[in-house]
């Protein structure tokens, strides 16, 4: 799944009990054992989670709340110059606090009562048929560490900034919620590698990049970008290209980079149509598996 470069995935080990997290050279958190030890208790409690069960509760650091603060406190600023008006609903009505991390429980629940869509703990990248199979079940496998603090405006892996102030947003709006669902039942309906691959770039280029015209100005939507603060204020500078399945399924990316290519809709009704038509169209024979 091209949810995160390889190279900074996490490798996630439980032996005899205990949960070890092995943090790649590049990752900015590697050396810090205290950041280290305390991904792993959070992984610990993540993989022994039962479906149904509230998300555990994560004592968060003084470290992780002030990146909370700190980096939700400019992505608000630039949410209301650049996210699209549907986004700014959505994640105000989640009302989140501001001041220190949330749990993903009280976020799960918050959503549930929407859209009966629920945020699962997992304990760091989870594969392609576990993402997409739980978003078939109303299920989104969602991280609860929070970005290292020496590189708080980008993260190179999913942590819980990007899961609920991106997704977690989407989750909470009726119409994209269905989006997700319909993401997860066409990979459930696929055998064909390739064509799971389609769908999970077209995730990419639309649910995780998407940007939309709205009143005559480009606004973002994807998940993605709405979690980095340093992309959402130069996105405009990428080559901004018309909705295209065909473009989409060629073009390929590196998600721990601000993207060179992003995809528009002429406005959130147009992307929701291209994405419903191509979701409960796609089979193992597409003509543009990849």
């Amino acid at each position: 799944m091209e949810r995160v470069a390889k190279s900074y995935a996490p490798l996630i080990e439980n032996k005899g009990g205990k949960t070890t997290v092995t943090l790649s050279e590049d990752h900015p958190g590697y050396g810090d054992r205290r950041y280290v030890e305390h991904r792993e208790r959070i992984a610990a409690a993540a993989l022994h989670a039962r479906a149904g069960d509230p998300a555990p509760y994560v004592m968060y650091s003084e470290e992780d709340d002030s990146t909370w603060r700190l980096v939700t406190t400019a992505l608000s600023k630039l949410h209301e110059q650049y996210a699209t008006a549907e986004y700014l609903t959505c994640i105000d009505a989640l009302n989140l606090p501001s001041n220190r991390a949330p749990q993903l429980r009280d976020v799960s629940d918050a959503i549930g009562e929407v859209t009966g869509f629920r945020m699962f703990p997992a304990a760091g990248i989870v594969g392609t048929t576990t993402f997409y199979g739980g978003l078939a079940d109303k299920s989104f496998n969602a991280t609860q560490y929070i970005r290292h603090a020496t590189q708080p405006w980008f993260s190179p892996e999913p942590d819980m900034i990007h899961e609920i102030i991106g997704h977690g947003a989407h989750l909470a709006n009726e119409r994209w919620a269905r989006m997700y669902e319909l993401v997860g039942k066409a990979v459930l309906r696929l055998t064909n590698p390739e064509a799971v691959q389609l769908v999970s770039r077209v995730f990419w280029f639309s649910m995780e990049c998407g940007v939309v015209e709205e009143k005559g100005e480009l606004k973002v939507w994807g998940a993605s970008l709405l979690t980095s603060t340093g992309e959402m204020a130069q996105f405009r500078n990428a080559d901004i290209r018309e909705l295209d399945l065909a473009g989409m399924a060629k073009q390929g990316y590196e998600p721990d980079v601000y993207q060179p290519v992003l995809y528009k809709a002429r406005s959130l009704g147009h992307f929701e149509d291209f994405l419903e038509d191509f979701l409960t169209t796609v089979d193992d024979d597409s003509p543009y598996a990849i």
